[in-house]
């Protein structure tokens, strides 16, 4: 509200209804529960996920920036970095990865070499069978199979949407749901219904 006193022109404060205050109250409350929640919106990085071909790296190996970069696990599961023979970290988790970095490091020239390994970008999945656009796919965190067929462009007229196959690591499982997690690797099959 603007009044006008002897010519000069005076601003006035209303104060916030209480309803404004809490509707302000809610979302920072909102925002904060965002804040604790993004570490879990964030590729998963556990300790029980395996690196394979494909996986892109951020290698840190601190005080020895020349060393630090980022690189992709080759086909053969190594990843080729200075100094050092190529390291096999396909099938290992990141602390092993780390380990297997240190004792490169530690052979070759770097006395007590400190390493941190961050997964930049993941190696994808597969859908096939009855979606619209099947074929590989980059993998995202805490994938679902109903995400992994809205990535493809949704089911096809055809797809029988109860029978959907994930083989994973040489084996089928049957009875998938919509909320079955995917990984990186899998190969995803809708099936075609039969009228």
């Amino acid at each position: 509200m603007i009044t006008e006193y002897h010519g000069e022109t005076e601003r006035m404060t209303i104060p916030a209804c209480p309803k404004h205050r809490l509707q302000r109250l809610g979302l920072v409350l909102w925002l904060g529960l965002l804040l604790l929640a993004m570490p879990q919106l964030l590729p998963a990085q556990g300790a029980d996920y395996q690196l394979g071909p494909g996986d892109k790296l951020r290698i840190t190996v601190f005080a020895e920036p020349y060393l630090s970069g980022e690189y992709i696990v080759s086909a053969n599961g190594s990843v080729s970095m200075p100094l050092i023979e190529p390291v096999k970290v396909g099938g290992r988790t990141l602390p092993e990865a780390e380990d297997l970095v240190e004792q490169g490091l530690r052979a070759g020239f770097i006395g007590d070499p400190n390493v941190a390994i961050e997964i930049l970008g993941y190696r994808p999945f597969f859908i096939i069978g009855e979606v619209k656009s099947p074929g590989s796919y980059p993998y995202v965190a805490d994938m679902s199979v109903l995400h992994a067929v809205a990535i493809a462009g949704g089911f096809t007229a055809r797809a029988a949407k109860q029978k959907i196959e994930i083989q994973r690591n040489g084996k089928v499982m049957r009875s998938i749901q919509n909320t079955t997690p995917v990984f990186p690797d899998d190969i995803i099959t809708v099936k075609q219904r039969f009228f």
